[in-house]
């Protein structure tokens, strides 16, 4: 009983030391010292050009941040997906970027992420007035507020070879994680201060009515029509044109840009 006793102190003891946040600063500061390896960089050259545009400070930044990403966070490979190198890092350069500019967190709700490799199917019971509807979807990526986010390689690997197509289905999952990060996605992430809260509220619901009146007037936006479905995708959507269309979301949506570039912290402009 003793023993037993002993052991048990020991395993609180170990979890204690592990969770706490001088601890976590400390890991990880170790774990970005270290080499970003070369079969790493060459993943990145092969998948994800976008990365050789940015500065080379950014480059660098960008290489740190996914290693903690890594060391942190586990992949699982569904419906017989490998999880490879290649589908680690290329992931995980694309999850990262959103977090360039931003100076704390690492997704701290994202336990792991789930790797299909195509579109996967997804069965809902969706409540319509008195009756529950069952509803299939066939999906290229989803984020769960159980610390999970699914993603189709295909689909990953399509985009990243092609930023300027405006699409990023990575990016696009991970804004909803930091959406999630007050406990639910509303297209309203939390930005620490009432103010900045009540600013980019305004700017985001007018913005969301533009796009579905061009929309509904046969206009054209690069936004799209799923962006115009609710706020979060509207969020999601707009946060993928960001960083693969500055240019064209700073454009038709200037406010929303002025917006992202304030919680992201960047200005991919600058970067074209």
């Amino acid at each position: 009983m003793g023993l037993m006793l002993l052991v048990l102190g020991a395993l609180l003891l170990c979890g204690w030391w592990a969770s706490q946040p001088w601890r976590v600063i400390w890991r990880r500061s170790r774990i970005r010292a270290r080499a970003f390896p070369a079969p790493w960089r060459a993943i990145l050259r092969r998948n994800v050009p976008q990365v050789a545009r940015l500065p080379t400070d950014m480059q660098l930044r960008l290489k740190r941040q996914m290693q903690v990403f890594l060391a942190e966070k586990q992949f699982i490979g569904c419906a017989g997906q490998a999880i490879t190198d290649e589908v680690r890092v290329t992931i995980a350069a694309l999850a990262c970027l959103p977090l360039l500019g931003r100076s704390r967190g690492y997704y701290p709700k994202l336990h792991s992420v789930l790797v299909y490799p195509g579109a996967f199917i997804v069965d809902r019971v969706r409540q319509q007035g008195p009756l529950q509807m069952q509803q299939r979807q066939v999906l290229s990526g989803e984020s769960w507020g159980e610390g999970q986010v699914v993603l189709s390689w295909d689909h990953v690997q399509r985009e990243a070879a092609s930023p300027e197509a405006g699409h990023n289905v990575v990016v696009h999952e991970f804004a909803h994680q930091l959406d999630q990060d007050k406990g639910f996605a509303n297209g309203a992430p939390w930005l620490g201060d009432p103010g900045r809260q009540a600013r980019w509220a305004q700017v985001m619901q007018q913005s969301f009515a533009v796009l579905r009146a061009r929309l509904e007037a046969g206009e054209p936006d690069p936004l799209g029509d799923y962006a115009s479905t609710e706020p979060a995708e509207f969020f999601a959507v707009a946060s993928e044109r960001f960083f693969c269309q500055p240019g064209a979301l700073a454009q038709a949506h200037p406010a929303v840009y002025a917006e992202l570039s304030r919680f992201y912290q960047l200005d991919p402009l600058l970067w074209t």
